[in-house]
């Protein structure tokens, strides 16, 4: 390597280490699994430059040449590997899509066997082969986050754009591993520059995923538009985030639901655990939802007592049982309060689930929300405490008595776990 191309890709490592450590610093914050995961992989991607680029023969000449092919065949599919995982459970592909969920699955574990085939080959044939993977698998994550768009995630469309990016610098990484002819100092660092650009973005859009987490822990400064308790959207930000679903629901047609959760006799609380007591009730219920319906899906405090969360993609509309009777098995577990006077206090909540179908018809923002209340007020006299509108009697029914139809395990993904009556879904 030429001096000219050391400070290329030094530079170009220096800026993916900025990324890597700002998405340590959200892990230091947070301990979620997703922020690991993403420094994980921010790591792995940091390590694929600096081996395909040479920089870290530059800098290390005594490694061992063997020793530095070997890992430049592995640490491909090892990115693979950990950024399919990854990608898989920041797009909530398991309760999304069945085709998203195989694909991005089976990349990742398929990626560390083949890059292990790899090393199998003629030696002049190990790194080609490395690289066709790594390309195979990145139009395949590219594919998987504009399907995901598509179905509703907004921020997928960052991770579709990252993938844009990925394409040259993976190709243009291996080809300077490879030694192609005709690579200059210029076309380095317009592949570097790709390379720079592609863990940005996709860094930015962890980031932003993350934003919510950060919110709760008071890490984030809270706007006017989201609730200052739970730090949810408040009624009209969510009301506008349920107008842009309906919306986009002319396009992919696909099965939604919309969950309302009413909190009852709130004054109960307050005289066991005081105002502040409630508060944390509050906050526990719109984490416990949202942790229920998936990151993915947006969560709002649509007046005091009310929170609504919108599915935008079931599988089929049997699942949403399933769906109703976990969100409320969930809710209705003990939470710990810190009451007043600093005793722990054990706290039973008195909530209704109403849970709307979004078919594949349109519906107006108002008729369902307003459907979704009267469900939520109906079903405080259900045992189990969620009710749903028997498409087959337009009667309010529990939902584990409502007709919903067969399930289509064909095109609509793998099925939500069934919660039988007097089983306890897991929180």
């Amino acid at each position: 390597m030429s001096v000219l191309e050391v400070a290329i890709w030094s530079g170009a490592a220096g800026a993916i280490t900025l990324v890597v450590l700002i998405c340590l610093s959200d892990w230091i914050l947070l301990r979620t699994m997703a922020t690991a995961q993403g420094t994980a992989y921010n790591l792995a991607t940091l390590a694929f430059v600096l081996l395909l680029s040479g920089v870290a023969q530059a800098i290390f000449p005594a490694m061992d040449p063997e020793a530095a092919h070997i890992a430049k065949v592995l640490i491909g599919p090892l990115c693979v590997g950990l950024g399919n995982y990854w990608v898989r459970a920041w797009l909530s592909a398991r309760h999304r899509d069945r085709l998203m969920d195989i694909c991005l699955l089976g990349g990742g574990a398929l990626a560390p066997v083949a890059a292990l085939v790899c090393l199998l080959l003629p030696l002049q044939q190990q790194l080609p082969a490395s690289a066709a993977l790594v390309l195979l698998n990145s139009g395949m994550v590219l594919w998987m986050a504009v399907r995901a768009w598509l179905l509703g995630d907004a921020l997928a469309l960052g991770i579709a754009i990252g993938g844009v990016f990925m394409l040259p610098a993976v190709g243009g990484l291996y080809a300077v591993a490879l030694g192609l002819p005709g690579l200059g100092p210029a076309w380095q660092a317009l592949i570097a520059l790709t390379s720079v650009l592609c863990i940005s973005v996709i860094g930015f859009m962890l980031w932003k995923r993350n934003q919510h987490a950060r919110r709760t822990r008071g890490f984030e400064q809270v706007q006017s538009q989201f609730d200052p308790v739970t730090k949810l959207p408040g009624g009209l930000p969510f009301v506008q985030q349920l107008l842009r679903a309906l919306e986009r629901r002319r396009l992919t047609r696909r099965d939604g639901a919309v969950l309302a959760v009413i909190l009852f006799a709130p004054e109960k609380i307050v005289a066991q655990t005081g105002a502040a007591g409630l508060n944390e009730v509050y906050l526990h219920l719109a984490q416990r939802l949202q942790k229920q319906v998936g990151v993915v899906n947006p969560v709002g405090r649509y007046w005091d007592r009310c929170f609504v969360a919108l599915v935008e993609t079931i599988h089929a509309p049997a699942a949403l049982r399933t769906l109703g009777l976990r969100v409320a098995s969930s809710l209705r577990r003990p939470m710990q309060v810190t009451a007043a006077d600093g005793r722990n206090v054990q706290v039973r909540l008195d909530v209704g689930i109403g849970v709307v179908h979004l078919d594949r018809e349109t519906a107006a923002a108002d008729d369902v929300l307003h459907e979704a209340q009267r469900l939520a007020e109906a079903a405080r006299a259900m045992a189990s405490r969620a009710a749903v509108r028997d498409p087959a009697t337009g009667e309010t029914v529990p939902v584990e008595h409502a007709r919903l139809g067969p399930r289509r395990p064909g095109r609509f993904g793998p099925e939500l776990r069934h919660v039988m009556p007097g089983h306890r879904a897991r929180a």
